[in-house]
């Protein structure tokens, strides 16, 4: 008696390679798009490619670069923070206004990072344990505290060309501008923790999905609340550097700049569905952003081009972040390829 056997050869389809457009852009797509703008801007932006002009770029993404590191946090829970800009006023604000009153530099510092922080706290608390819409309680928080901004200056700018924090905004670090000294520590300790840490490890999970986190031992409701506390605090350190940059409190600070921290997280690969991105892209995305707007500037392009160009860029980040939930995956020649969202 014989028994046949049959084997299964390969699967063809499985064989060949496909493009997986989400897998392309963490690795390559975001560092590719970077030097490209930043080769097209070396020949066609006057002045682009100097030394005093890449400082100049790196100073000024500083402030941006800082809030999305706290708004990497928040949406890789699935959340949003709508409230950073205001943030960045009230923080500005009260760290002036500590200096004034004769506080040392440190302290004043400190009431900025923590006058944000409690901004953040306020918006974690509404969010996950009351589990109200994040959008909504952020939209308010972001009305409400740019009212408080004005309360605190009466409406105007408080000047103070003695400021004792004045060198965060201004100074340099072994030729070096402070804000990016700052920046760059702000990304290793955001690196480290997302990387290297059991928090950082619960915020990917409740990301990724915050009831098969609960039910693994996560308090779900603490760790949104915490990111919500680090993305206030950053944006209060960024209120500090830039009341620092203009050596004066003001209560238009920060306005639209949540806008382009989203943009700049969701560029560097962060899925606006939680779950998924790294801190290391936010920073590009954000490097992007800074190259892109300084070399409207050096063109002579006027503001509200501008405008244009940084709707367009919002609209493709949020574009690029659906493509890779949902990502096209073609198969050596061509042919699609059915592939399930990405979680």
């Amino acid at each position: 008696m014989t028994t046949q056997t049959t084997t299964q050869g390969p699967d063809p389809v499985r064989e060949r390679k496909s493009f997986d457009f989400a897998t392309w852009w963490d690795r390559v797509g975001i560092l590719a798009v970077l030097i490209a703008l930043v080769v097209l801007m070396a020949l066609i932006a006057p002045n682009f490619a100097s030394v005093e002009n890449l400082l100049n770029i790196a100073r000024s993404i500083s402030i941006n670069a800082i809030l999305a590191v706290g708004l990497t946090f928040v949406i890789l829970t699935a959340g949003i923070d709508l409230s950073v800009g205001s943030i960045v006023a009230v923080s500005g604000v009260a760290a002036v206004l500590a200096a004034m009153a004769g506080l040392p530099t440190p302290i004043a510092v400190l009431v900025g990072v923590l006058a944000g922080a409690a901004a953040g706290l306020g918006n974690g608390l509404l969010t996950a344990y009351l589990s109200l819409a994040a959008f909504i309680v952020t939209l308010g928080s972001m009305t409400l505290l740019r009212g408080l901004a004005y309360t605190m200056t009466d409406g105007q700018p408080i000047v103070s060309n003695m400021l004792n924090f004045r060198d965060i905004g201004n100074g340099y670090v072994a030729g070096i501008p402070a804000p990016v000294v700052v920046m760059a520590i702000v990304y290793l300790v955001a690196w480290f923790v997302l990387e290297r840490t059991k928090f950082g490890r619960h915020v990917y999970a409740v990301g990724g999905n915050a009831e098969a986190a609960r039910l693994a031992g996560i308090n779900v409701k603490r760790v949104m609340t915490a990111v919500y506390v680090i993305a206030g605090a950053c944006a209060g350190l960024a209120g500090v550097i830039f009341a620092a940059r203009v050596v004066s409190a003001q209560p238009t600070a920060g306005t639209g700049y949540e806008l382009d921290a989203i943009a700049a997280v969701v560029l560097g690969g962060t899925s606006l569905a939680g779950g998924r991105g790294r801190i290391i892209g936010t920073l590009v995305g954000s490097v992007i952003l800074g190259v892109l707007s300084t070399g409207l500037i050096l063109m002579n392009v006027q503001f509200f081009t501008q405008l244009l160009v940084k709707g367009a860029v919002i609209i493709l980040a949020v574009a690029i972040d659906s493509l890779k939930r949902h990502p096209i995956r073609l198969r050596r020649g061509g042919t699609p390829v059915a592939s399930p969202p990405t979680e």
